[in-house]
């Protein structure tokens, strides 16, 4: 499982592993966890950099909508995964 380091405007810098990404409508979402725990909480994280950035900018999914869509798609993707809402 990809591990990748995320820093936060406070600098304070947090280990999430990636369980998946995928791109809808040229947006690119990654599903993410702080553990490998199989009860361990996820996050739907949205890549929100220009283009012109060097580096991706991700931010949590907030709207309820974006984030029931993108999470059943994550549930087909990620079937023999038992993803809570």
């Amino acid at each position: 499982m990809e591990k990748i380091a995320f820093t936060f405007d406070d600098n304070e810098t947090v280990d999430f592993f990636v369980l998946e990404e995928t791109k809808i409508n040229g947006v690119t979402y990654i599903l993410v966890t702080e553990s490998e725990d199989d009860e361990a909480d996820a996050y739907i994280l949205k890549d929100t950099a220009q283009e012109s950035d060097e580096e991706s900018v991700y931010e949590i999914v907030e709207d309820d909508e974006e984030l029931d869509m993108v999470s059943t798609l994550f549930e087909q993707l990620l079937e023999d995964l038992d993803i809570e809402k």
